[in-house]
């Protein structure tokens, strides 16, 4: 098992090119319906991989940096993720499911409870991907708090730097409200009546610059003791939110020497850089010979109007020769990959039937599921209550 590769998918709408909406196959009138969700979760299930992750935010998708772009060729919109999650959860039995929900404007108990719900119907196989959220459009939905257009070339240092502290300070508190039942606090005794034990209770008591909650959580300990959380990180102060509070990083390479370096630096920082799970994210477009694939991303291209660009490495090509990138990349530091579809269900097929069967002829992917959780999947220990722990020494 330590042999094989780490395989994830980031779903976002019909593919992560704006004009894969458009293609014949990719059933654009069912995007907002939880069977069109099921079936993708259900393609990756299929192909073994250890989670999908749904993509979501307080904005309309958009070309510019803050604000609508008025664009009405583009896919605009989302299911609330952490919902459609549990929606799907019944109906799968292995893969993990890792919605984002935004730290930004939202309180933590909301979605401590929303993602441990989550482990619960799902029998453990939840995580939870924190995002940031800078944008003064997005804070104009609230009215609580405002901030300056963003504009990615002048970024404020110090509010960047805020961002991260409170989105750090939302995963301590969830991560506090998981453990804020002990794992058999429910006695569930119809004999003597007792439901509780309210001494495995626990209030948290946290206070902190941008909240503070008392606890307990009115859910109770997720089947994973804690569920997993996962972070997408580009620069030096995400690499820290990550480092410090997430299971597992998605960074960005452009190349095998750029994954090297980017490892070196998150593996150099305190408190948790040596031991978070590295994922790199690759955007894919597949076919049956590298001209192919090509032509299919130009095709989209064209429908566009523009050359998709993105944050990520685009890799055109075959399954046989992203297999050949995944596993070059490892030398270099990276765990595992969260590969985004260029255009579902073409891309997302091709990852969860060629790239997965090319992998298993190399010996670096899994044959079946092998444990029942996604901690377990990952190789993650479920960790101990900290406060049953305190209350014991």
């Amino acid at each position: 098992m330590t042999d094989h590769l780490h395989l994830a998918v980031a779903l976002d709408g019909a593919g992560w090119h704006p004009a894969a909406w458009r293609e014949p196959v990719a059933r654009a009138g069912e995007l907002f319906t939880a069977r069109y969700w099921a079936g993708l979760v259900a393609e990756a299930e299929r192909g073994l991989l250890d989670f999908v992750t749904i993509e979501d935010g307080f904005g309309l998708q958009s070309t510019l940096d803050d604000g609508h772009d008025g664009r009405v060729d583009q896919v605009r919109g989302r299911l609330d993720a952490v919902l459609l999650a549990a929606s799907i959860a019944p109906l799968t039995s292995h893969i993990g499911l890792v919605p984002t929900a935004t730290t930004t404007h939202t309180e933590p108990f909301h979605v401590a409870i929303g993602i441990a719900t989550l482990d619960h119907v799902s029998q453990g196989r939840a995580g939870w991907r924190p995002q940031v959220s800078p944008r003064a459009s997005d804070a104009a939905h609230f009215g609580r708090r405002s901030f300056p257009p963003l504009d990615p070339a002048a970024l404020d240092e110090r509010h960047v730097r805020d961002l991260f502290e409170e989105a750090g300070d939302a995963v301590e508190v969830a991560r506090r409200l998981w453990d804020s039942w002990a794992d058999d606090a429910e006695i569930r005794d119809v004999a003597t009546g007792r439901f509780l034990d309210r001494d495995k209770l626990h209030y948290i008591d946290f206070r902190g610059r941008w909240f503070s909650v008392k606890g307990p959580s009115i859910t109770p300990r997720p089947p994973q003791g804690q569920p997993v959380v996962t972070a997408l990180a580009h620069a030096r102060v995400p690499y820290e939110f990550a480092a410090r509070n997430a299971d597992i990083v998605y960074v960005t390479p452009r190349d095998r020497d750029h994954a090297a370096a980017i490892a070196g630096e998150i593996r150099g920082i305190p408190g948790g850089g040596g031991t978070v799970r590295i994922f790199a994210d690759l955007v894919v477009f597949l076919g049956h010979s590298a001209q192919e694939a090509a032509e299919r991303k130009a095709r989209l291209d064209e429908l566009d109007g523009a050359a998709y660009d993105s944050d990520a490495l685009i890799f055109t090509g075959t399954a046989e020769e992203l297999a050949d990138l995944l596993l070059d990349w490892r030398g270099a530091g990276i765990e595992g990959y969260r590969l985004r579809p260029g255009a579902v269900p073409y891309d997302l097929k091709a990852i969860a039937r060629g790239v997965t069967a090319a992998l298993r002829r190399r010996g670096a992917f899994r044959h079946a599921y092998e444990a029942a959780t996604l901690r377990g999947l990952l190789g993650l220990p479920r960790p101990a209550n900290r406060y049953e722990e305190a209350s014991t020494t």
